[in-house]
């Protein structure tokens, strides 16, 4: 009897202890939630005032710019339902029936623009006031004022503005080295601040999507897209000129540009960064032009094919494609086929590094490149000239001949010459390449003109048949468009 009354006691007590742990781990298990949730909120919490404090902060040096630019166009002359540009009949209509006055158009365009001084100094793009005739800024207070251009640079597409306006809010510049893939940002606009009763300037959320993009020089005239920041905070048609800002209320880039099929908002979105522009800030409140330094070459990148070829370990450096007359590649020595291996000390990893350090580097500073020829390393001391408004691109032309490699060529002629618009003198025209050859492959299209073969020069068709005739394996074609291996199949 004692027994049972023991284990019943202790039966008893393990029923009440476990209750007792269970009940504290659900208990422990219930706070440990409530912390996790208290500690999300306090996160979000901190997360929403950052935002509204960059809205608030940076909103109030951010500004609205309308642009109104005149055009003047001629009516095009029809006559009997057709236009005619043969001259005798144009004098004889124009005599008869007088001139025909030409039309003014005018142009409203809208951009945005961020203080970077008190006394009233705006930056901005470009593109956002090129042309103008008329440029009028207005300030998140609603106040309006005439804008006159201090400096701009297309390459860049950055432009300085000035206000007659004192003591304004403005805008901290930070550090665009220091951004992280991931990192929020704050894109900032004031597109519509002319024709809103509230001014205030709109701001739109998202993280840095990708540093050092590149966007196609079609996109612009002469602008070099060569090192923007990517984000997927919305930019509008309009937001061109605003800030991209940091948490901390910093601009570290100056938006730019979207890439839409639609012209709407797609979830790409680029900027500028903020240390491009302080790199020429000062000249161009000055109002002076903008040197970027040049080479003279044109290059690309090393693919599988090249690494291989060239018997390289790594896909890095910058196939030497081309040597402008008298530029300073050319006075230093350095050749077609050439890898740029280092530029000034630094390691070259592709075209894009390339092309960015030099245009920054100072004009007429002396800085040694290094080039892997023959699989030889060789030194070179080049001064950086001035990259000249215009580069005419120097390369050379070409008629027909049978199938090689998958494609088929001809020497040069007026009717390829302008159905192809061909610059080049000498050299065959590649005007077939069957699908999935070795030419096709590589990259060859049509309208390509062969140059070079082997390092051999190709003036004609009958250099063309010469060499390929005997060649075995992979061969080097270098092309108006750059190098292309083609391998054998």
């Amino acid at each position: 009897m004692r027994k049972r009354i023991f284990y019943l006691s202790l039966l008893t007590i393990g029923l009440i202890v476990g209750i007792a742990v269970s009940t504290k781990l659900n208990l422990l298990s219930s706070l440990s939630a409530q912390s996790l949730n208290t500690e999300s909120l306090n996160t979000a919490s901190s997360l929403e005032e950052a935002f509204i404090k960059v809205a608030n902060t940076v909103g109030k040096a951010v500004v609205s710019i309308s642009t109104e630019r005149t055009e003047k166009l001629g009516v095009k002359r029809f006559y009997f339902g057709f236009p005619f540009e043969d001259d005798f009949l144009r004098r004889f209509f124009d005599d008869f029936f007088g001139e025909f006055p030409e039309r003014e158009y005018k142009q409203i365009g809208l951009g945005s623009g961020v203080i970077i001084s008190s006394e009233g100094y705006i930056l901005t793009n470009e593109h956002v006031i090129d042309g103008a005739d008329k440029i009028t800024v207005s300030l998140p207070d609603g106040r309006e004022f005439k804008a006159q251009i201090k400096g701009k640079d297309p390459r860049s597409d950055l432009a300085v503005i000035k206000i007659d306006a004192s003591n304004l809010p403005v805008a901290t510049l930070g550090d665009s080295n220091n951004l992280k893939i991931g990192q929020w940002v704050v894109a900032v606009g004031n597109p519509f601040g002319f024709a809103l009763e509230n001014t205030e300037p709109t701001v739109t959320v998202g993280v840095i999507s990708a540093l050092h993009r590149s966007l196609r020089r079609g996109l612009g005239r002469d602008r070099d897209y060569n090192d923007l920041i990517q984000t997927d905070a919305a930019i509008n048609p309009g937001n061109s000129g605003g800030p991209l800002v940091n948490l901390k209320g910093e601009v570290v880039g100056i938006n730019v540009a979207i890439f839409s099929t639609t012209g709407g908002y797609q979830g790409i979105g680029f900027a500028i960064p903020i240390n491009t522009a302080k790199r020429i800030l000062n000249r161009l409140i000055e109002g002076k032009k903008i040197l970027y330094g040049w080479l003279g070459v044109t290059v690309q990148d090393i693919d599988e094919k090249m690494m291989k070829y060239f018997g390289l370990s790594e896909k890095k450096g910058a196939l030497v494609a081309g040597v402008l007359k008298d530029s300073p590649a050319q006075k230093a020595g350095i050749k077609e086929g050439d890898i740029i291996v280092k530029f000034d000390e630094t390691r070259i990893e592709n075209v894009r590094q390339l092309v960015d350090i030099v245009g920054k580097t100072e004009v007429g500073k002396k800085v040694k490149v290094v080039v892997l020829r023959d699989k030889k390393e060789i030194n070179f001391n080049v001064e950086i000239g001035q990259r000249p408004e215009e580069i005419e691109e120097q390369e050379e032309v070409r008629e027909k001949t049978n199938q090689w490699r998958g494609m088929e060529v001809e020497e040069i002629n007026p009717q390829l010459v302008r159905r192809f618009n061909l610059k080049e003198k000498t050299g065959v025209v590649v005007t077939y390449v069957e699908p999935g050859s070795c030419a096709d492959e590589a990259g060859i299209m049509p309208g390509d003109v062969i140059l070079e073969i082997e390092r051999q020069p190709i003036k004609n068709l009958q250099d063309y048949e010469r060499i390929t005739r005997s060649l075995r394996g992979m061969a080097m074609v270098k092309t108006n468009r750059g190098f292309f291996i083609l391998e054998e199949k």
